[in-house]
């Protein structure tokens, strides 16, 4: 059976050195990268340069994300390991001159990125987290690492009011979370019982990555 760490990188839009803005996009459960390259063509922004990990199997770890840690393991460990080490080495291209790096995670895998930006605060140019909330059954509280990390940071959260997946206490608490880490901290929810990037949450995306891209 593959493991995460088997599976491409997989790479949309321009090339890096080109680049207005490096988009880092982490899909859900049961999805793919195409599930950005889809949206990309929604977006119809120029100067856009994706990289998309995949999920082995399609699944980034099997159970609920409120489950205890332990019940989704090996798998869960596993794609957090993949998302740091790539997430350095775009953070390290950046170093040298390059664009921006937002991060951008829909449904599980909004779930992996707010759980890594919450713990390990690497420097990122900016979050959006679609759906998706820390890991574990319990709320947790987080500390501000004591490098610069989310410091300055916007974070913008989008869930419905009735999602089938993930809670909207969750992603409140999520909210709350950053709020603490984070300058600024935007909680967007619409009134929805589907599991999908509504036409007015792509609007808002589309604006935010339009903000943080580099003239």
């Amino acid at each position: 059976m593959a493991t995460h760490d088997q599976m491409d990188l997989v790479h949309h839009g321009v090339a890096a050195e080109a680049a207005r803005l490096v988009v880092y996009g982490v899909h859900g459960r049961t999805q793919s990268p195409q599930l950005f390259i889809d949206l990309a063509a929604r977006l119809s922004l120029e100067g856009i340069c994706w990289w998309l990990p995949t999920a082995a199997e399609h699944s980034w770890y099997p159970g609920r994300f409120m489950e205890p840690r332990e019940s989704n393991q090996p798998q869960l460990d596993q794609a957090l390991g993949v998302l740091e080490a790539q997430l350095a080495e775009l953070l390290q291209t950046r170093g040298a001159g390059g664009a921006p790096v937002i991060v951008f995670g829909f449904s599980q895998g909004a779930c992996l990125l707010a759980e890594h930006l919450l713990t390990v605060q690497p420097a990122v140019d900016g979050a959006l987290l679609h759906t998706g909330g820390y890991l574990g059954p319990r709320p947790r509280s987080f500390t501000r690492a004591a490098a610069p990390g989310l410091s300055g940071l916007a974070v913008e959260l989008f869930c419905a009011d009735e999602d089938p997946w993930v809670p909207l206490h969750r992603v409140k608490d999520t909210a709350a979370a950053f709020e603490g880490l984070v300058g600024v901290t935007t909680l967007n929810v619409y009134r929805d019982e589907e599991h999908h990037i509504t036409d007015d949450a792509a609007a808002r995306i589309r604006e935010y990555l339009r903000r943080h891209a580099r003239d």
